[in-house]
């Protein structure tokens, strides 16, 4: 008989899972359990112990390897760090609720996105170029389906990070991205289907000039294009937030959600 409870346990749906589990992951861990250089369990131990998916699992591991809690080792598994407390860079996504603070942190983002673009027009290769490709007419499916878009646009901006050849970039945007910049559906702000599809049109052109410049090997029209568009993501953010705080709408809906 097994006197010890499991790591993780059974997790109920709460507004975000992987926000969810990386909690209580990270819980765990600053408590010495699993001890300094022990090995998490499998992914598919944790999709079994709490209920989420693969999905969910792998957005926290990277979540936790961001935070400085975990490693990777190739073909060995996930380990806690040596030196878990030490974490030289975090931002709580609890800490953040007010539209100054939302915006601080996308400030971050436009200077690191800005960054990457530049740097993904500069190293891309046709492969990599494909896969933006690809990623950004996955977009343009969400919309015509109607939908949100919200995971094809994640996917289109880490095919730029990917792109940009740093590992370091990669792992602060699945940071960023999951976790900071909460990115459920704006749809309270958006109004009708309609004018929900104009919106993330809008969204579409910028990221298409975004593709224009890294398939044009154009460093400079990249980081331009992509500071444009997290600039106009900033300007969409107080929009929504100013109308989601109008005399009709407060105190029935969510606290907004910063747009893409």
């Amino acid at each position: 008989m097994n006197d010890n409870p499991p790591l993780v346990g059974r997790l109920t749906p709460p507004a975000n899972l992987t926000e969810a589990l990386v909690s209580r992951l990270a819980a765990e861990i600053e408590g010495g359990r699993p001890a300094p250089g022990a090995r998490l369990p499998t992914e598919q131990e944790i999709m079994a112990a709490s209920g989420v998916s693969r999905t969910v699992v792998r957005e926290a591991i990277a979540a936790l390897r961001a935070q400085g809690l975990v490693v990777s080792r190739q073909g060995a598994g996930v380990f806690v760090s040596a030196t878990p407390a030490r974490r030289p860079f975090h931002i709580d996504p609890d800490e953040i609720h007010s539209l100054a603070e939302v915006l601080r942190v996308m400030e971050l983002r436009l200077s690191i996105e800005t960054e990457a673009a530049g740097l993904a027009a500069e190293r891309r290769n046709s492969a990599q170029l494909a896969e933006i490709g690809r990623r950004l007419k996955a977009v343009d499916r969400a919309i015509l389906r109607g939908e949100d878009a919200i995971e094809a646009d994640f996917a289109f901006h880490q095919a730029i990070f990917t792109a940009a050849d740093n590992p370091y970039f990669l792992r602060f945007l699945e940071f960023l991205g999951r976790l900071l910049i909460p990115r459920h559906s704006v749809r309270a702000g958006m109004g009708t289907p309609d004018e929900q599809r104009t919106y993330l049109q809008r969204i579409q052109a910028e990221h298409v000039a975004i593709h224009a410049a890294i398939r044009a090997r154009q460093p400079e029209g990249a980081r331009q294009a992509a500071r444009q568009h997290l600039a106009n993501s900033q300007e969409r953010y107080r929009q929504i937030a100013t109308a989601l705080e109008t005399p009709a709408s407060r105190g029935h809906a969510a606290a907004p959600h910063p747009a893409r």
